[in-house]
C-alpha cells in the first residue's frame, strides 16, 4: 500500500509530465457554492459536459431558426447526413470499420434491436450465457427477449458468477462455462467491464470462445466505450451496444452506438425490425412500399436522429478523435493504478476490482464494511462526487480528460478520513 505522502510526490511528477492536462480546460467542471472545483470522480455514470457542447447545438438551433425544414438539406451540417461526422470517429473509438457502426436510439433499445437478429434460438440451442451481477436492464431485455421465444428465463439464461468468498469471474471460469453449455448456448451477452465490479472481460477471448461452440457472441460496452482500447472488428464479436453519456460525455441520456461485424453487413438470413431510416439512402424518400436495407449497421437505423442530441454528443468525440483512446488508456492506467496503490489494504475498504490493469478500466469498486451510503453523504460533503451501489459498494472512477493525479490523491485522504472501519 503506497503512503499519502508517496502517493503526492507520485502525483506531482505525473500531472507535471502530463500531456493530457490541458484536455481539461476542456470541460465544464461542477462547482462548489464558493465555486472550487468538486472532485469529481463520477464519469462511469455521467461525464462532464464538454464546453463545445453548447456551441454545436448552439450552431443546429440557429439553422433551425434560419432554415426551418430546408435544414435537413442546407447548411454546413445539413441535417440529413448529420450522424455521419461521427462514424468515422465512432469507427476508430471502438477499432471498427466504418460501415460497422452507428449511433443511435439509446442502449438498450439498441441492444432489443440487434437481439432480434442475433438471438436465434431453438428447442435445443436457446441458451444464453451472461455474468451473474450485469446490469439489470441487460438483465430485463434478455428476459423478455427469451420469453417472447417462448422460452423460460430461468432455464435458458445462464449466469457465471465469481467462485466463493472470490469478488470477481476467474477468466478460465468464463470461457470454461462457454465450453460447457457447448451446443445449448446460443447466445454470449457480456458486459465487457462490469457495471459493479469494474472487472473487464477478454473480447477476443470470449469471441472465439463462442465462436467454437457455434454461438453469436455480443457485448455490452456501456462501461467500456472512451474507456478502454478496442479492436471490434478485428476480434470479430457479432455485435456490440454502448450509451454515450458515461465516459463519452454526451450528455444525459445521450444517443448510444451500435456495431455489427461487416460479415453481418447485408444482414442475409438474419430477421430484424424496420424503420425508413435503415432503408436505402437512394431511394428513402421514393417512400416505397418495401423495405431495402442498408448495407452495414445503419441498415438497423429506425427512425431519422435527433440532431440536437448528435450535436453534443459530437464535442465529445470531436475531442476522443483529437487525443485518441491510446493516450487516454496510457493516462488512465496511471491514474487508476496510483489510486488502488493507496486503497489496497486502507481500513474498512476492499477494492474489488481486479488489481491486474488489463482486468479493468478506470473505475475501482470499493467493498466498505459499515455504512456505505452515509460514506458517499459525507465524501459529497467535503466535495468528492463518487457513487454507491448496493449492498455496499462506492464506486470512483478517475477520468483521463478532466482528472488530475493530485485528485486521486486528495479522494485517498479524504476517504481515509471518513470511512468507519470494522463490520
Amino acid at each position: 500500500m503506497l503512503s499519502l505522502e508517496e502517493g503526492r510526490a507520485i502525483a506531482e511528477d505525473l500531472d507535471a509530465r502530463d500531456a493530457l492536462a490541458p484536455m481539461r480546460d476542456a470541460f465544464l467542471l461542477p462547482r462548489r457554492p464558493d465555486g472550487t472545483p468538486l472532485l469529481y470522480l463520477t464519469g462511469n455514470s455521467l461525464g462532464l459536459q464538454p464546453r463545445m457542447a453548447r456551441a454545436r447545438v448552439e450552431e443546429v438551433l440557429e439553422d433551425w431558426g434560419r432554415l426551418a425544414v430546408e435544414g435537413h438539406v442546407e447548411g454546413d451540417a445539413p441535417w440529413v447526413p448529420y450522424h455521419r461526422l461521427l462514424t468515422a470517429p465512432t469507427a476508430r473509438l471502438v477499432g471498427a470499420e466504418p460501415g460497422e457502426v452507428v449511433v443511435m436510439n439509446t442502449l438498450t433499445v439498441n441492444l432489443h434491436l440487434l437481439l432480434i437478429s442475433f438471438y436465434r434460438p431453438s428447442a435445443g440451442r436457446h441458451r444464453i450465457l451472461l455474468e451473474a451481477d450485469a446490469f439489470p436492464s441487460d438483465r430485463y431485455a434478455l428476459a423478455s427477449q427469451v420469453r417472447f421465444h417462448g422460452f423460460d428465463p430461468s432455464e435458458a439464461m445462464v449466469t457465471v458468477a465469481p467462485r466463493p468468498g472470490e469478488h470477481v469471474i476467474r477468466p478460465e471460469d468464463l470461457l470454461g462455462a462457454i465450453r460447457r453449455e457447448g451446443e445449448r448456448l446460443a447466445l454470449v451477452l457480456l458486459g465487457n467491464v462490469n457495471y459493479l465490479t469494474g472487472q473487464a472481460f477478454d473480447v477476443s477471448a470470449i469471441t472465439r470462445a463462442g465462436h467454437a461452440v457455434g454461438a453469436t457472441v455480443g457485448f455490452d460496452l456501456a462501461h467500456g466505450a472512451g474507456n478502454l482500447v478496442f479492436h471490434l472488428h478485428d476480434d470479430g464479436p457479432d455485435f456490440a451496444v454502448w450509451c454515450s453519456y458515461k465516459y463519452l460525455n454526451g450528455g444525459p441520456g445521450a444517443l448510444a452506438g451500435a456495431f455489427v461485424h461487416a460479415r453481418h453487413a447485408e444482414a442475409r438470413g438474419l430477421p430484424r425490425l424496420e424503420g425508413w431510416w435503415g432503408h436505402d439512402e437512394t431511394t428513402r424518400f421514393e417512400m416505397g412500399p418495401r423495405f431495402q436495407g442498408m448495407p452495414g449497421a445503419e441498415g438497423w437505423q429506425l427512425s431519422n436522429p435527433p440532431i440536437l442530441q448528435l450535436a453534443a454528443l459530437r464535442a465529445s468525440m470531436e475531442l476522443f478523435d483529437a487525443v485518441g483512446m491510446t493516450a487516454l488508456r496510457r493516462k488512465s492506467e496511471r491514474l487508476t493504478g496510483l489510486l488502488d496503490g493507496m486503497l489496497r489494504g486502507m481500513p474498512g475498504v476492499d477494492v474489488i476490482t481486479p488489481e491486474d490493469p488489463a482486468q479493468r478500466g478506470a473505475q475501482l469498486s470499493l467493498r466498505i464494511g459499515r455504512d456505505p451510503r452515509g460514506l458517499v453523504r459525507r465524501l459529497s460533503a467535503a466535495g468528492v462526487v463518487c457513487d454507491f451501489r448496493a449492498p455496499d459498494i462506492v464506486r470512483a472512477a478517475p477520468a483521463p480528460f478532466y482528472n488530475r493525479f493530485a485528485e486521486v490523491v486528495r479522494f485517498a485522504e479524504v476517504l481515509r478520513d471518513h470511512v468507519q472501519p470494522g463490520a
